[in-house]
């Protein structure tokens, strides 16, 4: 071991305590879920049956919250604001981050077909860190800066007439705390939701006690326990984190509009009782073995959409990180390994789904260099500050172009996705027939349920303005076939995800705890292991291979 890797050991040990965060309900092991690798190797009906158990806690936490003084002064300072011309910004990192895009985009879209929300359609926007860019591929160490939210904030022009929702699903996250910090300054009115009990923040980390004890903050405390997938926000906190602030928009948007209100923890609890139906059970745990079997064969998946394609994007994109997948490469790249799953849509171009999806223009970063020695970023980021530009996101051809890349191997294969209880639509029906490109196999998925689907997950999935619940019940299924796929493969030991990408400050402590739970050591010994391995890999790494688990590579060496 160099020098250099166990000055950078113990640093993290003795100076990044404020991100060593295993006593977050969040980061620890569900009880309900602790042997998931075994459920799923037994059967996968098992395995989805043991997941879903987990999603119960969101219903709970439901109902508390859309009960409280504070999910009612969230609706009426947003209808406020709104109706006063104000804008309302939803604020998130990574997960959270996808999510206030999506609550921006099911805004805009409502907007767009309904003439009496016309008027508000550019009032509601998002600020992802990193920018509409880490929609598609994550940015590695942007939350760890709180200045990037507040440049994020100033950039948006927020000021006393508007409204800020952080959402954070630990509570904790440094860029999405500058935006609140950054949006008081202003004197907007801020919002803070996330997922791990208020009290617990506040009493051990300083920048989460900041805001959660500031009085001009009114929180949201959505703690529902630990995710299903230890660790894995884009689960189960993300879940109760897009019921709330959705339920919270919709409701809104029905003030607006004279729309009657919904009780959204029954509507919740009606979706949950649908999905947990056998036959539901059975269409998602069949669609689990399909896609596994396609990835034993070295094949890809390619998912077709037109509505919902951003969930779907979402799912895809957190895989990456979570299970060490290969992410989405752009259109100049022919060196990197293609990522395993990607999505596409076949009806338009790229800049035609960006447009059509979102309701508006691309919004991501354009900062130079000069911008970053600006915000006091470290040296070697500003050397090589990362390319986030729309011209960068535009590369990844996520429309009707060039299919045949995904078609490579012989065992590739097309998946069809629709949600919602009507029939396929004729267009997107003929446009994925249509797909010029060999794969091997082609499929349609239907959340919703559809007669002529290969795979069926029967819900009746309730209309509303937003369509809050086709949202949630494509996020339910993708979260449980996506991590049911990786428990069939190996990819998940017990309910720990033991192939993270140690990407952050936050990841990289994680991936310690992980170490020291598997591999029977002690903190100090973990954390120098894998500063170690992360070394050792950088050294062999080749663009052209897929990258190798840091926390697999140590758990390795401690079995030899």
């Amino acid at each position: 071991m160099s020098e250099k890797a166990l000055k950078a050991a113990m640093d993290f040990m003795e100076n990044e305590k404020q991100f060593h965060l295993g006593f977050l309900p969040t980061e620890q092991s569900s009880p309900i879920t602790r042997g998931l690798d075994e459920k799923f190797a037994s059967s996968c009906e098992a395995g989805v049956r043991n997941l879903q158990e987990v999603d119960r806690n969101v219903l709970e936490m439901a109902k508390r919250i859309f009960a409280s003084v504070e999910f009612k002064k969230l609706v009426d300072e947003g209808e406020n604001v709104l109706r006063n011309g104000g804008k309302v910004v939803f604020s998130g990192c990574g997960a959270t981050g996808r999510l206030s895009i999506l609550l921006e985009c099911m805004w805009r879209d409502c907007c767009a077909k309904d003439p009496a929300a016309a008027a508000y359609s550019n009032q509601v926007f998002s600020i992802m860190t990193g920018g509409d860019y880490a929609l598609v591929k994550s940015v590695e160490f942007f939350e760890d800066y709180q200045v990037f939210g507040r440049r994020q904030v100033q950039e948006m022009g927020m000021g006393a007439d508007d409204m800020l929702v952080a959402i954070t699903e630990g509570g904790e996250t440094s860029s999405v705390l500058g935006s609140v910090f950054e949006a008081l300054d202003r004197g907007a009115k801020v919002f803070l939701m996330f997922n791990n009990p208020a009290d617990l923040l506040a009493e051990h980390l300083e920048r989460s006690r900041k805001a959660i004890r500031d009085p001009r903050v009114c929180v949201l405390d959505l703690h529902c326990g630990p995710m299903a997938l230890a660790g894995s926000t884009r689960m189960q906190a993300t879940t109760s984190e897009q019921l709330v602030a959705g339920g919270a928009l919709e409701s809104m948007m029905c003030r607006l509009t004279g729309k009657p209100q919904t009780d959204y923890a029954a509507e919740f609890g009606a979706l949950l009782a649908q999905l947990e139906s056998p036959e539901a059970v059975k269409g998602i745990a069949d669609y689990i073995a399909f896609e596994a079997d396609i990835y034993r064969k070295k094949g890809l998946i390619t998912y077709f959409a037109n509505d919902y394609l951003l969930d779907i994007f979402t799912d895809t994109t957190e895989r990456s990180p979570t299970f060490m997948l290969p992410p989405f490469r752009k259109n100049d790249d022919d060196i990197s390994p293609r990522p395993w799953a990607f999505v596409k849509n076949p009806l338009y171009t790229t800049e035609e789904t960006w447009l059509r999806g979102m309701n508006r223009k691309l919004r991501c970063l354009e900062w130079e260099v000069k911008d970053y020695i600006d915000m006091n970023i470290p040296e070697n980021i500003c050397s090589n500050p990362p390319k986030i530009r729309s011209t960068e996101l535009l590369k990844f051809e996520v429309g009707c172009e060039r299919p045949e890349d995904r078609s490579v191997t012989g065992n590739d294969a097309a998946v069809l996705i629709t949600v919602g209880n009507a029939p396929c639509p004729a267009d997107l029906k003929d446009g994925f027939a249509n797909v010029k490109a060999p794969f091997a196999t082609r499929k349609y998925l239907a959340v919703g349920g559809s007669a002529d689907a290969d795979f069926s997950v029967p819900c009746i999935v309730k209309e509303s303005p937003l369509h809050l619940m086709g949202h949630m019940a494509v996020k339910l299924v993708l979260n449980t076939v996506s991590t049911g796929v990786m428990a069939v493969l190996g990819r998940i030991t017990s309910n720990w995800m033991s192939w993270v990408n140690v990407s952050n400050k936050k990841l990289m402590d994680r991936g310690i705890r992980l170490i020291c739970e598997i591999g029977g050591v002690d903190y100090k010994t973990g954390c120098i292991m894998i500063y170690e391995a992360v070394e050792e890999l950088e050294n062999n790494y080749k663009a052209s291979e897929e990258q190798v688990s840091v926390v697999q590579h140590v758990l390795n060496k401690l079995k030899k």
